[in-house]
């Protein structure tokens, strides 16, 4: 029987797979199954690779080359943690993974800076989906991010 969250992962890493490919990114993933190789698992006993339901989780780590920077840490619970040129969005839902990049790739990201509240702010549109916005450590305006300005 296959975990229902095993899928789940594979199948957000093969889509930024393919788009590394589509916009020739270089791209590394590492994974880990078991709930004793997994970042935040909780429910599972110590030294124990499956959870007390018997599932077995899987987690991916993936980084894309080029500019901007991104990696993403595809937690077993349904959600990744983003970042972008030091930018971290987390609780992002698993799904939304390859939207979100193809938003960075093909322009539809930008930074807009405020006022007030004060700072600069990173706004991901994902086409048929959320907007994710976060704010801009002071010290983190990569040229990517620069050139993102509206």
């Amino acid at each position: 029987m296959v975990h229902p969250h095993l899928p789940s992962t594979q199948a957000a890493v093969v889509a930024v797979r393919a788009l590394a490919e589509e916009f020739r990114l270089e791209m590394t993933v590492s994974d880990d199954i078991g709930a004793d190789q997994t970042s935040r698992r909780t429910s599972a006993g110590v030294f124990r690779v499956l959870d007390e339901d018997g599932s077995l989780p899987h987690e991916a780590f993936i980084e894309l080359g080029g500019s901007p920077y991104v990696s993403v840490l595809l937690h077993p619970e349904g959600d990744a943690l983003i970042v972008v040129d030091g930018v971290e969005f987390a609780d992002v839902p698993r799904d939304a993974v390859p939207g979100f990049v193809r938003a960075l790739h093909t322009g539809l990201a930008y930074v807009k800076g405020r006022f007030f509240p004060p700072g600069q702010w990173l706004i991901v549109p994902v086409p048929g989906g959320e907007t994710y916005k976060e704010l801009v450590p002071t010290m983190t305006l990569t040229p990517w991010l620069n050139s993102r300005f509206r």
